[in-house]
């Protein structure tokens, strides 16, 4: 069994999480008690409790979620809907035929593509750029052009599977966590990678409001200023406007499945036959396509946001291989004395023997540090975090597992509850 498969057995909860301590190894969430059910070993508990509320009541708190968050979704029947690299890889192999998809893998003999559509797609990328100015009945060039426009659009019907019917309990309440951060501080921001439209259906249900960008008119128009304004609640027997709650920022770094690029403009639609769709699609042209607008912008609001002083920044479901984003963390932890930075990744500890323990053997309360991870980005970020250093807090587990643990820090509100009774008369009349 591999550590995947796992995960994929294993219920989400806080109690699978797993902290690095320093001097000791990977501290499981609860405590070891012994026969008599005397604490034997503290857990970890009361430190991630701790390293989350601070993270929470920071005078500005970030977020970074990736593909990995996305996985926790199900679609009516409770199945898994995201797709992996391999989906990817399979859907557009679908699309174009497979005879026509072998054909484009055979011009790249050399290569070991394992089933990932990024190599793949960065290889036609470059083949393209080399070809550049070829004719127009270059046979070949049009072969390889033609089947990046497929697999493009393969890409984005697979990434775009949000329905008012998908299961999205983990983003709901991740929404609800860190959206209700208490006003008087700055608005939460929330930096995505990812393309899918979970965020914004978590928002809408729980009816929560989205600073994003865009525009509130019928037509909305992308702009970086709208990212300035706030939502205030005016009242005649007051003086002085009140900010209302439940109000978020959000990125998204590599663009959206309902962003769409007419004529000058980035506007919101899901109609795929008016305007280009606006997304970073994965090849490894990401980094210098990330600096073209408007994911300009949110590169600049995310850099701007980790350089402020008292900041902090969770990170779940990223796996730090876009070094257009992990660099600005890595210099961040580099300058930023202020700066606390939680990541979460179930791929820390790396044998199911480890989690699960051999049966009928519990696991261990505290595994030992094995080989640090493949990802050079992270070995030095675990390497910080060995050598004790106080801003950072390193867990094992999934994005669900840490939504879990995350404190609610403010209370229902009255207007939450009133929304959430009239959602239910609403169902109920349907």
């Amino acid at each position: 069994m591999s550590i995947w498969e796992y995960w994929k057995e294993t219920a989400a909860g806080k109690s699978n999480l797993r902290l690095l301590v320093s001097g000791k190894g990977w501290v499981t969430f609860a405590d070891r008690h012994d026969n008599e059910g005397k604490v034997a070993e503290r857990g970890s508990k009361e430190e991630i409790d701790s390293a989350l509320i601070n993270a929470l009541s920071a005078s500005n708190f970030s977020t970074l979620i990736g593909a990995g968050a996305s996985l926790c979704t199900r679609d009516g029947d409770g199945e898994p809907i995201a797709p992996s690299m391999a989906d990817l890889w399979n859907s557009v192999e679908a699309a174009v035929g497979a005879a026509e998809f072998a054909a484009i893998c055979a011009r790249f003999p050399k290569a070991k593509l394992e089933k990932n559509i990024e190599k793949l797609l960065s290889l036609c990328k470059v083949y393209l750029e080399l070809n550049d100015g070829a004719e127009d009945d270059d046979h070949d060039v049009t072969e390889v052009q033609n089947f990046v426009t497929q697999a493009e659009a393969s890409i984005l019907a697979r990434v775009d599977f949000v329905n008012q019917d998908t299961a999205l309990p983990a983003h709901e309440t991740y929404v609800r966590k860190i959206g209700r951060r208490g006003f008087r501080k700055t608005r939460a921001k929330l930096f995505t990678t990812n393309y899918d439209l979970a965020l914004e259906e978590a928002a809408r249900r729980l009816r929560f409001t989205i600073i994003d960008g865009f525009s509130h008119s019928l037509d909305q128009v992308y702009d970086r200023q709208h990212y300035e304004m706030d939502i205030v609640r005016r009242e005649a027997t007051k003086e002085a406007p009140d900010y209302i709650p439940n109000v978020f920022q959000l990125y998204k770094l590599h663009g959206s499945a309902d962003w769409r690029r007419i004529g000058t403009e980035v506007m919101r639609s899901r109609d795929n036959t008016n305007g280009k769709p606006v997304l970073i699609y994965p090849r490894s042209s990401k980094y210098q396509e990330a600096f073209d607008p408007p994911y300009l912008d949110m590169m600049g609001a995310f850099q701007a946001a980790l350089r402020e002083p008292d900041t902090a920044l969770i990170v779940a479901g990223f796996g730090f291989n876009d070094d257009h984003i992990s660099r600005p963390i890595m210099s961040a932890l580099e300058s930023n004395l202020s700066l606390r930075l939680i990541i979460c990744d179930p791929g820390f500890i790396l044998s199911e023997n480890d989690l699960r323990g051999i049966a009928p053997e519990p696991a261990e309360h505290t595994i030992p540090i094995g080989l640090p991870p493949a990802n050079g980005f992270l070995a030095r970020i675990m390497l910080l975090a060995q050598q004790g250093d106080p801003r950072l807090h390193l867990m094992n587990g999934r994005f669900e597992d840490l939504v879990d643990a995350l404190p609610d820090l403010i209370g229902e509100t009255d207007r939450e509850r009133h929304a959430e009774r009239v959602k239910v008369l609403r169902d109920q009349g349907a």
